[in-house]
């Protein structure tokens, strides 16, 4: 249980399948917070998963009600969290944590940081992988050694599985952002920011016309060579391996952590204590404690996330309308 508890209120708007992730963490916790929803049926299901009674009518009536709360964790669609998030800080929240990646596309992200710029807003982004323990001990690892060399990373994404999820075609079309950024954000977060960036793609799906097929390397500002590939026309996992000039360290799957020591190719598993991810949504505890507890080192600054988000449409093959 956390030693601090938020200074003043907080509210958790949404009240679907993520939002029930983060009222389990609050709740374990032992955090006061209200949950904000929308429609009957999601709050009705949300109590039912969580014992917590969730205020009906959405954001604008409860801000109407109520007026701002002075945290808030944003866990709604993809498609609605930029506008929930600007409705928060426009209102007088003061700080703000927004699910990845905080906008439909670049355009909505960086409007939400110019909001929360104009009114000393903190808008901090949810990346729960850097809160993974198999991360957590390869930053680990990776620090002893002085830091990282190299690193390659693939994106494959289960493009079938994507296809019959239930989504707005907007969120569909920019999946790279809306879920694929997760592994590129923690790459950089374990490894640095890129400095050169030469990237390809080939090919297009129907639910995602800018691209099918993705390569490209760089260099970080550490220092680190990097390659990718990706293929959603192919089977395939995400995964990470990050080299040192003591270790290859394996993430894939990313909950867990392998590893190879120098003079040796036996790669064998890192023993790491994850009851936290097997008790919770891996990595959500983290993220969610350290938004609360005001350890930002960690988390993704929505002006950060909008520097990436050029990154993102870089890889990707979108088309910023800023450009």
């Amino acid at each position: 249980m956390s030693d601090r508890r938020p200074d003043g209120s907080l509210w958790l708007v949404g009240a679907g399948p993520m939002a029930c992730e983060y009222a389990k963490v609050l709740s374990a916790e032992g955090h006061d917070f209200e949950v904000i929803g929308r429609s009957e049926a999601s709050a009705a299901r949300c109590e039912a998963l969580t014992g917590i009674p969730v205020r009906r009518g959405g954001l604008l009536s409860a801000l109407s009600e109520s007026g701002p709360p002075e945290l808030a964790v944003v866990a709604v669609g993809v498609d609605q969290l930029a506008a929930v998030a600007t409705a928060l800080v426009t209102a007088g929240t003061g700080r703000v944590l927004v699910e990845k990646p905080a906008g439909v596309d670049s355009s909505e992200i960086r409007a939400l940081w110019r909001v929360a710029e104009q009114s000393s807003a903190e808008v901090l982004v949810g990346y729960n992988r850097r809160f993974y323990a198999s991360v957590v001990a390869a930053r680990r690892l990776i620090e002893e050694d002085g830091g990282a060399t190299s690193c390659v990373f693939e994106i494959t994404e289960d493009s079938k599985n994507v296809a019959e999820l239930d989504l707005p075609d907007a969120v569909r079309a920019s999946w790279f952002l809306a879920n694929t950024s997760h592994v590129v954000d923690l790459v950089f977060n374990l490894c640095g920011e890129p400095i050169e960036l030469s990237t390809q793609t080939a090919g297009s799906l129907s639910w995602h016309p800018s691209s099918a097929r993705f390569v490209g390397s760089g260099l970080t500002d550490r220092g680190v060579v990097f390659s990718f590939h990706g293929d959603w026309e192919s089977p395939g996992r995400w995964g990470v391996e990050v080299c040192t000039r003591q270790r290859r360290l394996v993430l894939r799957p990313l909950e867990q952590l392998r590893m190879a020591v120098r003079g040796s190719e036996a790669i064998e598993e890192v023993d790491i204590d994850n009851q936290l991810d097997r008790e919770f949504k891996p990595g959500l505890y983290g993220l969610t404690r350290a938004f609360i507890m005001g350890e930002d080192r960690l988390l993704c600054h929505i002006r950060e996330q909008v520097e990436r988000c050029g990154i993102y449409d870089k890889i990707a093959g979108y088309e910023d309308p800023l450009s």
